[in-house]
This record gives structure tokens, C-alpha cells and sequence, in this order.
């Protein structure tokens, strides 16, 4: 197996487009490929998942420990030919000005992978050389590849920079990628358009590949990177199903990290998937209902129109039935969402909460909670790691927190954890891997619900 590390000078510079480039070449070569992001992002693995045909993951230097990395990229790269790791931000860019804590060079390091620097080269010629020899310099720890440059306006510009790279620089120039509108992924307000709205079809696929082998060396490329020393992991343990949760997936709903899900299963759980857009009701015989994150306040009018989904989800709640919502699913278990024209959409209602979208994002960056009283996830005490990216909020309430937060710097933080019943939400993304106790808390709920329901349901 080999791999390698794609990271950029800065955000934006293309490092998305050209590692899916990459891997759409790789795989037209009948190469099987494993794709990783650093960072909390779940827009890029999902574009990834799309062109590699195998689940992206996600690695993080905060949420998770350099173990938890470690086996997460061994354990999902082991079975295929090459390893791809989109980086996040610029290649040196972490958490502060002072250490590589949280950056893609610390994770590159971690995982012992080689860099592909990519550089946005608009509007620059030899003046690109001299931003190459400082990343090539500044942490001798890092073995870098080549260099790949970016929005190359011509062959002409092209040679400029080779020529310039070849006086100045160690690492070789790889190639250059041209600009073209036949790659451009639409964005929106949280990043990238979602793989689930924009589709990558055959012919976006072929432009993909065809982009990429025009442009750069993949022979050298390939031949250059070293091979990687398998690190053998026992398979994952699977309990019996004991539980049955609902889980919301389509496109108003696909922000999960898929060790949650997995996690769920491990600890005993059967995934039921469902659409609050499309489906009429819930799946039957559930035990607990997950809504992850999306995009619902662009499917408010669809969501507000399948009456007898929400009331079923609050009649459920009633119950007592464990239901957790994330960020977008949070925002559906509210009472009401708001759109940015002022339109009121009626949600699930659990939470005597109305939810206001906003033109500008109202909270970001990563967060730790520790329950202050016990929930469906754990009991008070458990600090659990996740991340906040909303662009909403909610209006004044004096219902009380459930969660006690602390920001990366372990700054006070503000991201409140709502519990009602069995029912729990926040704006709060966790990545259940960074406590490991939590999806067992999660599936331990659902067992007593279950015992709930067969004794009321035999008394009947």
C-alpha cells in the first residue's frame, strides 16, 4: 500500500478538486483507493466517498488521540492500493501561531505520510518559487513529494513556474493543473454543495481523471511515494441487534460520522434508515430515533408538510423514546425553524424552541461538554469532544443546559445540550469515538425504553 497527504498553502487553493481529481485518475487506473479529511468536515468525505466508491473518513488531532488516528487509517486503508489524506487549511495551520498542534503537518507526521503541496498559482510566476522554498523549509520533518500548481492560466505560465520552482526549490514540480469550469463544485453558505446535491456522475468522473492525468506526472508520482507498513487490527466486535434506532439520511439529513453509526452497531444497535422528506411515517418496531445534521432549513417547507412524521417523532418523545438531534436534527426538534425570508415552518416540537436561520454563522470551532446530569449519552460527569458550525439560532428561552462546555483553549464555552424526557439536541456535532462509552449509553437507553414498551404493551 502506499499514500500520501495532499495539503495547500491556504484554504481555497484547490485541494479538494485536485484530490478528487487524483482519485478519479487512481481509479480509472483500476487502483482501489481508501480517502481520508482532516478536520471535523463531512461535506469533502463525502464528495470523496462519491469518487473512491469506499466510505471517507474523517481524522482529527482534537477529537480524537494520535492512537484513535492512527487505527482509524490503518483499519480503512489496509484493503485498498493507495491512501489519500485531504488536509485542512493551509498545511501548517492549527489551533495556534506556536505549535503544529491540529494541522495537516502534524497528522501527516502522525500517519508518516509524504506531502503533495498544492499551490493556487493565479496571479503569481517566480514569486510561487519563493512560497514553495519556505514550506519546503520551515519543519525538515516533513518529506514533501512535489508540488502541484493550481489555476495555471496557460502553458506559457506553466513553464514560468517550473522554471522558477527548478532554480529554488528541492521538491519537484508534479504538474500543473489548468483552470476549468468542467470541476468547479458549487458552494454554498457551510462550504461545498453536498455529494448528496451534487451527484458525481460518470462524465464528472471522466473530466475529473482526464483533468488530472493531463496535467500531472502520475507515473512519478506514484513511483516516488514510499510504501506503507501495514498495521494489522482485529476485526470490529459486533454485538447481537438488541435495539432497533431510526436514523435520518437524505439530503436535508447526511452529516454523521460514520464511527457513530458503526459504534451504535458495535454496542448492539440495528441501523434503520429513514427520510423525514420522503418517507410517511418512521420505520416500525424502533427503539430510538438519531437525526443527524444537514441542511433542513433548505427542505423547511417539505419537512413542515409531513405532519404525521413530526407528530409520530413527538408523540415518541412523550414516551419517553431516546431521541438525539445534532445540529440540523436539533433544529427539527424544535417547535419552529425560521427561514432567512421570515417564513415560520412548523417542526417536531420537542423543544419549546424557535430556531432563526441567520445570513451570517453564529458559532464555530470546536467544543467539550461534560454532562451536568445524567442523558441518553452518559451519565453526569462524561466529557465527550465534538464540533459547532451553524448558521441559526435560537430565540430567548429559560429552559436550562444539560451540557457544561469548554472551547478548544478551555475558554467557557456556549453550546448548550437540551433534554426532555429521553429526548436530547444541540448544535453540538460529537464524534462518539472520542468516548467510546457513549453509543453503549446511547443503545443501554434504548433497552430500557424497549422494557418499557413491552410491559405497558403486554398490560394492555
Amino acid at each position: 500500500m502506499k499514500g500520501l497527504v495532499i495539503g495547500g498553502t491556504h484554504s481555497g487553493c484547490g485541494k479538494t478538486t485536485v484530490s478528487l481529481g487524483l482519485i478519479a485518475a487512481l481509479r480509472r487506473r483500476g487502483l482501489s483507493v481508501s480517502s481520508f479529511k482532516v478536520g471535523p468536515d463531512f461535506i469533502d468525505p463525502g464528495h470523496h466517498t462519491q469518487v473512491t466508491g469506499n466510505r471517507s473518513r474523517n481524522l482529527d488531532g482534537w477529537m480524537l488521540s494520535r492512537e484513535v488516528n492512527r487505527e482509524i487509517f490503518h483499519r480503512h486503508a489496509a484493503h485498498t492500493d493507495i491512501a489519500v489524506v485531504e488536509g485542512v487549511m493551509g498545511l501548517f495551520d492549527g489551533y495556534d501561531g506556536n505549535t503544529e498542534a491540529g494541522s495537516t503537518a502534524q497528522m501527516a507526521k502522525w500517519l508518516n505520510l509524504s506531502m503533495v503541496l498544492v499551490v493556487d498559482a493565479r496571479s503569481m510566476a517566480r514569486s510561487a518559487a519563493a512560497l514553495v522554498r519556505g514550506f519546503e523549509h520551515f519543519d525538515p520533518e516533513l518529506h514533501f513529494t512535489g508540488v502541484i500548481f493550481n489555476q495555471v492560466g496557460s502553458p506559457m505560465h506553466l513553464k514560468y513556474l517550473k522554471d522558477a520552482l527548478a532554480s529554488s526549490a528541492s521538491m519537484p514540480c508534479l504538474g500543473g493543473m489548468m483552470r476549468s469550469g468542467d470541476v468547479i463544485i458549487p458552494e454554498r453558505y457551510l462550504g461545498l454543495v453536498t455529494a448528496d446535491d451534487h451527484a458525481t456522475t460518470s462524465q464528472n468522473m471522466n473530466n475529473l481523471a482526464d483533468w488530472m492525468e493531463n496535467a500531472v506526472d502520475l507515473d512519478a508520482l506514484l513511483n516516488a511515494l514510499p510504501e506503507i507498513a501495514s498495521v494489522p487490527f482485529a476485526g470490529l466486535p459486533h454485538a447481537a441487534s438488541k435495539v432497533r434506532i431510526a436514523v435520518a439520511r437524505d439530503k436535508a439529513f447526511c452529516f454523521y460520522y460514520p464511527e457513530n453509526l458503526e459504534m451504535l452497531e458495535e454496542s448492539g444497535a440495528e441501523i434503520i434508515r429513514f427520510s423525514p422528506l420522503k418517507d410517511a411515517g418512521l420505520p416500525e418496531n424502533i427503539d430510538g430515533i438519531y437525526l443527524g445534521g444537514g441542511y433542513p432549513e433548505l427542505h423547511a417547507a417539505a419537512i413542515a408538510a409531513n405532519a404525521h412524521l413530526k407528530h409520530q417523532i413527538l408523540e415518541n418523545c412523550g414516551k419517553g423514546m431516546p431521541i438525539y438531534g445534532e445540529c440540523g436534527g436539533f433544529m427539527v426538534l424544535c417547535k419552529t425553524l425560521v427561514d432567512l425570508d421570515g417564513r415560520e415552518h412548523p417542526m417536531a416540537g420537542c423543544f419549546d424552541f424557535t430556531c432563526r436561520m441567520s445570513s451570517g454563522f453564529r458559532a464555530l470551532g470546536y467544543r467539550e461538554i461534560t454532562l451536568i446530569r445524567s442523558t441518553i449519552l452518559g451519565a453526569a460527569g462524561v466529557s465527550i469532544r465534538g464540533h459547532e458550525f451553524h448558521y441559526s439560532h435560537l430565540d430567548p428561552h429559560d429552559r436550562k443546559t444539560v451540557y457544561q462546555a469548554l472551547n478548544r483553549d478551555r475558554s467557557a464555552g456556549n453550546v448548550p445540550g437540551f433534554q426532555v424526557n429521553r429526548c436530547l439536541g444541540s448544535y453540538l456535532h460529537l464524534h462518539f469515538r472520542s468516548r467510546p462509552s457513549v453509543p453503549r449509553s446511547f443503545v443501554n437507553a434504548c433497552l430500557e425504553y424497549q422494557s418499557e414498551r413491552i410491559r405497558i404493551h403486554a398490560a394492555s
